[in-house]
């Protein structure tokens, strides 16, 4: 069963590799990385963020666009929320390959009264600032997507690089809270993930040599980005 997690990391400057797995790739993957890495304590999590948009999808248009710097924000939950339990708004750029995440722990009611209103969604620090000032420059800011998954996450004992496998990913246009259910529409076919290295430096060579030998390629592949091509799609048929 998936366990509910609350992360303490506020700041994240990091690169971030994406690939995409089918079945057999990612049993090769989870066999090749014993005695490199180890599961996290928390093991298979499941995970909701709720990314907020204009009205007319504007952040994930230009993201799709794939320009040299781009951004977007969400509110993040570890299994289900509720108007008590811990939620994340994450504030995360990328800028020439490198990613930046700014996160501040709230609660949902807090958060919609953010988004509704001026004010702050925790007290005063140099994160909330940035925060803020990214909901004022966009005036209009609402829930556009629910992306919803299964993470298993990998740490390496001697050094920097992180590694998180997504399963089942799936995502929600309709009932956008984190506190109704953790089902979605598929989106990939059975058996794909996701994985994602994260690392501060250059990627270890045993790792690349592990991708190499599984034919196992990076890909720009974005979960609010193809939630967002096949809601296209459906509107367009």
């Amino acid at each position: 069963m998936a366990q509910t997690v609350t992360d303490p990391i506020a700041v994240m400057k990091r690169y971030e590799l994406k690939y995409l797995l089918n079945a057999e790739q990612t049993a090769y993957l989870k066999k090749r990385l014993e005695g490199h890495m180890q599961v996290d304590q928390f093991g298979l999590t499941s995970i909701a963020s709720l990314y907020y948009d204009t009205p007319d999808y504007r952040l994930i248009r230009a993201s799709l666009e794939k320009p040299s710097y781009k951004e977007k924000i969400r509110l993040r939950s570890y299994g289900l929320a509720t108007e008590k339990s811990p939620v994340f708004l994450e504030l995360k750029r990328k800028a020439d390959g490198v990613v930046y995440k700014r996160r501040v722990q709230s609660t949902i009611p807090q958060v919609e009264r953010f988004f509704a209103q001026p004010g702050e969604a925790v007290p005063a620090g140099q994160i909330n600032r940035e925060i803020q000032t990214f909901r004022d420059f966009y005036r209009e800011l609402i829930p556009a997507c629910l992306i919803i998954y299964d993470r298993t996450a990998y740490f390496e004992p001697e050094g920097d690089l992180r590694l998180t496998i997504d399963a089942k990913p799936r995502y929600r246009v309709e009932e956008l809270t984190l506190e109704k259910s953790m089902d979605g529409i598929p989106l990939l076919p059975e058996g794909w993930t996701i994985l994602e290295l994260k690392v501060q430096n250059a990627m270890p060579l045993w790792m690349a040599e592990i991708l190499s030998a599984g034919n196992i390629y990076k890909s720009s592949f974005s979960k609010y980005g193809e939630a967002y091509r096949q809601l296209l799609l459906k509107t367009s048929a």
